[in-house]
């Protein structure tokens, strides 16, 4: 199953973001800002795709 990455700053939005892609059976990495993302994207290898906001503070993920 794929494993999904969901980069979302509003605590409220991640949540749910993540209970409806675990209630659908898939693995989900989670992190709250770009700094967070990056690292974590750099320690795994099994990440299939990146759910991220778009308007976030901080540092651009491009």
């Amino acid at each position: 199953m794929p494993t999904f990455f969901v980069v979302e700053d509003e605590f409220l939005v991640r949540e749910v973001i993540q209970t409806e892609l675990e209630d659908a059976g898939y693995e989900v990495v989670v992190a709250e800002n770009a700094d967070v993302a990056i690292g974590a994207l750099e320690a795994r290898s099994d990440i299939h795709l990146v759910f991220t906001d778009i308007d976030m503070p901080g540092r651009w993920m491009v």
